[in-house]
């Protein structure tokens, strides 16, 4: 055994040294069900024995697809027990997903949610030659399907109950073996560009990652998380950074994991945990704060007017915080009033009153919408990682924190930019092993010296404050030569309430488009408001005063670049994007190259000079 702290001994750790605590709670046909660190133990070895029962051992994948619930987590740590290999898909991937990514883990055992998830794996089956069982979590809708390789989670711990009476050595035998090298999980990877890839994480890079999200200063405040926080698990496990806050963080640290009924509750189910730590993607921000928009656009005269004060008051104590580093007696009277006027009832109704650390990560957020947040009183904390480097590598620091930057370089982390592309390029226990059967790709991100490199261009501002302008394979070089980061101005964009996608083109073009996707419930009650009737996303997407809604957004943005960087067209979308017609990844992010070959037209139209679009032509503007 090896100093780092592998999950499975940290699980028993805390069954052992606080049995009757409360680890996990669910929440079932509106009644919360409480799981103490007793069950959470009992339940992951009941699997585990069943996963052996199955013939499951050392290296063997287990793959999961599922929304979050507490059979995820016993699961992976019952492949962790086994020092098996837990690989997680996005309930959201479609058959297609589903197949490519069982041909390429390999896994022989598929934990499948509910009817849905079930059909998907029955589909591509009999193509498989390694996957050998399906085990459905929900049984509901199943009566009538006969499958020889499909179980019940019933049946496999029935299977698992008799082989531990027959053999309870089983799990003893496994520790045995253990390592700091043995691999935990293979987590695919988002597939912007091509089909995803596996990245393998062993136990060395786990345990590093976990102590790194838990214990390092800045990452969950002064003191990492504690016992006593309250968190809810609702953004996908299969993805590194959800995993590493509720399962590994949530072991290490013993905090208190609520799972919420689905993900159409999530709102509620806030409002209702209060959890005080947070961790949301941009576009989940982006959200609640189109959320306020719509309820004060509805709300009364007098209302309406109270929250202008107050949220004048706080953005005003907002920018003294940013300006300084930290509020001041002024800017704490300001923030006092505007939270007595307004943000007491508007922070517990999206659930964010007792928040005392929140974070965003795994995509670029416009300082916009921080601004929105701080007047409020919630600071959110910028983070960078990836995959690769186990989701660690930079965090915004209490008291340090420069809005439009990803912050400070972690402990223990070592971190530098390219001297010739200015990519940023990592070092640390947390590098990944490699990508799964992909030797070549592995070398192409991992040089001989170790530097993982991320594939993102990185700036300093202010001596150490790293700023990520965009992908490499992202920035737009015009016809004139101009680079150009066209995330910042996408989210500039999306800052907008109205706005929920924005391309921006110009690729070797003379001036720069964008393709805009309207945020539908929020434009939807504006048209209300304004009386404008519709029939479907695309006819409200089109309407001219749609177009012209849109429009004042972009020349807004456009008054605040130069003019090199102004976007002079732009075509409206005529559907929302979506992971299974191949525009998204699972985790919301933007398939360029898929997206472009979907909408030529569009282009072609922005760069001919012709109007037979819904859209609008800027000029010169900004």
């Amino acid at each position: 055994m090896s100093e780092i702290q592998h999950l499975s001994r940290q699980l028993r750790d805390a069954a052992a040294e606080t049995p009757d605590t409360v680890a996990l709670r669910e929440k079932r046909y509106g009644l919360w069900r409480d799981i103490t660190w007793a069950d959470y133990l009992s339940n992951t070895e009941a699997i585990a024995y069943g996963l052996a029962a199955l013939g499951v051992g050392v290296g063997d994948r287990v793959a999961i697809q599922s929304e979050n619930r507490p059979e995820w987590l016993y699961a992976d740590l019952a492949s962790v027990m086994l020092r098996a290999v837990s690989v997680g898909f996005y309930p959201t991937n479609p058959v297609a997903e589903v197949r490519y990514l069982l041909t390429d883990s390999g896994a022989r055992v598929l934990f499948s949610e509910d009817q849905e998830q079930v059909d998907k794996a029955l589909a591509v089956i009999d193509e498989m030659e390694s996957l050998e069982w399906v085990v459905s979590l929900d049984s509901r809708g199943l009566a009538d399907y006969s499958h020889d390789r499909l179980l019940t989670i019933d049946d496999l711990i029935t299977r698992g109950r008799e082989l531990r009476e027959q053999d309870p050595e089983v799990l003893v035998r496994a520790d045995e073996g253990r390592t700091p090298e043995d691999l935990v999980t293979v987590i695919y990877t988002s597939g912007t560009t091509g089909p995803p890839k596996g990245a393998m994480l062993n136990a060395r890079n786990v345990d590093f990652g976990a102590a790194t999200f838990a214990r390092a200063p800045g990452m969950f405040g002064d003191q990492g998380l504690r016992q006593s926080d309250v968190l809810v698990s609702y953004l996908p496990l299969s993805h590194v950074v959800e995993r590493a806050i509720s399962t590994w963080g949530g072991v290490r640290n013993r905090s208190l994991v609520h799972f919420a009924e689905s993900i159409d509750t999530v709102v509620s189910d806030l409002a209702e945990v209060q959890p005080t730590v947070l961790f949301a993607v941009p576009r989940i921000w982006e959200k609640i704060q189109a959320t306020v928009s719509i309820k004060m656009a509805n709300a009364s005269w007098a209302k309406r007017q109270l929250f202008a004060v107050g949220n004048a008051l706080g953005t005003r104590a907002a920018r003294q915080h940013l300006a300084d580093g930290r509020p001041n007696v002024f800017s704490r009277i300001l923030f006092f009033l505007s939270w007595l006027l307004v943000h007491r009832k508007v922070r517990r109704h999206l659930g964010l009153a007792k928040v005392r650390h929140a974070l965003s990560g795994a995509a670029p957020i416009a300082p916009e919408v921080l601004e929105f947040f701080l007047s409020m009183g919630v600071l959110i904390h910028e983070a960078y990682g990836m995959t690769e480097n186990t989701a660690v590598a930079t965090c915004s620091y209490p008291g340090r924190v420069r809005f439009g930057t990803v912050g400070q370089v972690q402990p223990d982390i070592e971190l530098v930019l390219d001297e010739d592309t200015q990519e940023v390029l990592t070092r640390h226990p947390g590098t990944f092993v490699g990508y799964w059967g992909k030797p070549e790709a592995t070398a192409d991100v991992i040089d001989s010296d170790g530097w993982l490199h991320t594939g993102d261009v990185g700036e300093w501002v202010d001596g150490d404050y790293l700023k990520i302008v965009d992908r490499i394979k992202d920035i737009i070089i015009t016809a004139g030569g101009k680079n150009i980061s066209p995330s910042e101005l996408e989210n500039a964009m999306k800052a907008s309430p109205y706005i929920r996608e924005a391309v921006v083109i110009g690729d070797q073009r003379p001036y720069l488009t964008a393709l805009v996707g309207i945020e539908y419930d929020t434009v939807a009650d504006w048209a209300s408001r304004e009386r404008i009737e519709y029939t479907t996303y695309k006819d409200l997407a089109t309407k001219p005063e749609t177009i012209a809604l849109i429009s004042g957004v972009i020349h807004e943005v456009n008054g605040k670049v130069a003019r090199v960087e102004s976007v002079r067209k732009f075509r409206m979308l005529h559907k929302e994007l979506d992971h299974e017609d191949g525009e998204l990844t699972a985790t919301q992010k933007l398939k360029r190259t898929a997206f472009a070959a979907t909408v030529p037209h569009l282009v072609d139209d922005m760069y001919a000079n012709t109007s037979e679009h819904a859209g609008g032509d800027l000029g010169r503007s900004g």
